[in-house]
């Protein structure tokens, strides 16, 4: 895939960080697999990544929370769903 800002350089794999924020929640969400562009930056999720991470925030506003930092998990191997842990304890 090639980035759609300044040069269209080929993206690579890697990891991001994103920051949700809607109303008075505030979701950082770290380690989130991604396309990367090497000379700017600009980082792309795929889409079922994109949509897991909507859901989870939304449960995330129902339920009340207000500002959490998560670490975002991979689909185990076994099919199980993509999830979230916390890094509170």
């Amino acid at each position: 895939m090639k980035c759609v800002l300044r040069d269209q350089a080929e993206t690579v794999p890697g990891m991001t960080s994103v920051l949700l924020e809607r109303g008075h929640l505030s979701l950082t969400v770290n380690n989130i697999p991604a396309r990367i562009c090497p000379n700017c930056g600009e980082a792309y999720a795929d889409e079922a990544v994109a949509a897991n991470l909507l859901r989870q925030a939304e449960k995330m506003a129902r339920a009340g929370m207000q500002a959490f930092n998560f670490g975002y998990t991979l689909p185990r191997l076994h099919g199980a769903a993509l999830g979230f842990y916390s890094n509170k304890q």
